[in-house]
């Protein structure tokens, strides 16, 4: 069974634990789409683009290039592989609708959607999970981290209306572009969503998360193999980003109108010798 309904060029594989396991209730889309308080359109062309003719962009003459840099190697793997214990990773710009040269320029990846075999499936105690058909290479892009692109009020919104539970799919990445500029992107998978939404957390997992940005100002969340990757192996990220910064058990909510809730973090499954215990929690969303 296909869960992207076609909507992907390689079907998204779904293998339920027993037939009494149904497709979980949500819309597919391999994209972002703007979602509340959403201020730019995830699929409007805002970036320029270069004046390259040929199929393959040069960093000589390539103005896309020249002014982000080189992120991909003539295979398409990403150069700097960054995990999240690096303290930071760097966002990419890739050419876009606006760039004559070909689909085939070795600095169009992300945008060319999902290319891996990739199945979901129970996981028992961590619920659904993303394992892959097929071995990946390190750097080798493996999907997005795709759903609706929402404002911070929206997204503080929805996670405080959600019940111990619930899952939490919302995602904050914070891109700091110097002393005091600071941008935020909010996405949040559970009614519209990709693939991505059934990657389970690891203390120690094998994808990195990085902001790569192709015809919008609005990052795609891409991610990418920290290593490489056996077939058949589950596929996991860690929802912080590899930052650490709150205290496990409960967090009180410090809003007048949310002070007696208690907001409690889920038990982290992931098995890993540096696990630590619970699921990170972005307190930045409630306070």
């Amino acid at each position: 069974m296909d869960l992207s309904t076609g909507l992907e060029d390689v079907a998204v594989l779904f293998q339920p634990h027993s037939a009494k396991q149904s497709i979980p209730d949500f819309e597919y889309s391999p994209g972002n789409v703007p979602g509340p308080g959403c201020t730019a359109d995830p699929s409007e062309v805002t970036l320029p683009g270069c004046s390259c003719r040929s199929h393959q962009c040069s960093s000589e003459t390539c103005s896309c290039l020249q002014s982000h840099g080189q992120a991909y190697a003539s295979n398409g793997t990403l150069l700097s592989v960054n995990m999240p214990d690096a303290n930071h990773c760097t966002p990419v710009f890739e050419c876009n609708a606006l760039c004559p040269c070909s689909d085939t320029c070795s600095n169009r990846v992300v945008q060319g959607g999902l290319r891996l075999a990739l199945q979901v499936c129970s996981t028992g105690g961590s619920g659904w999970g993303v394992r892959t058909c097929q071995r990946i290479p390190r750097g080798t892009f493996v999907c997005e981290y795709a759903g609706e692109v929402i404002g911070f009020e929206e997204a503080r919104r929805r996670q405080l209306a959600q019940g111990c539970d619930e899952n939490n799919y919302i995602i904050a990445v914070r891109e700091h572009g110097g002393t005091a500029s600071v941008a935020e992107t909010f996405v949040d998978p559970t009614t519209v969503g990709n693939v991505g939404r059934f990657l389970n957390h690891s203390c120690l997992p094998n994808l990195f998360m990085v902001p790569v940005r192709v015809h919008s100002a609005v990052p795609r969340l891409a991610l990418f193999a920290g290593r490489d990757i056996d077939a058949l192996e589950e596929l996991t990220f860690d929802y912080s980003g590899g930052y650490r910064n709150q205290t496990p058990g409960q967090m009180p909510v410090t809003q007048t109108d949310q002070a007696s809730r208690t907001v409690r973090r889920k038990v982290c499954h992931c098995g890993a010798n540096n696990c630590e215990k619970f699921l990170p929690l972005d307190a930045s969303i409630l306070n």
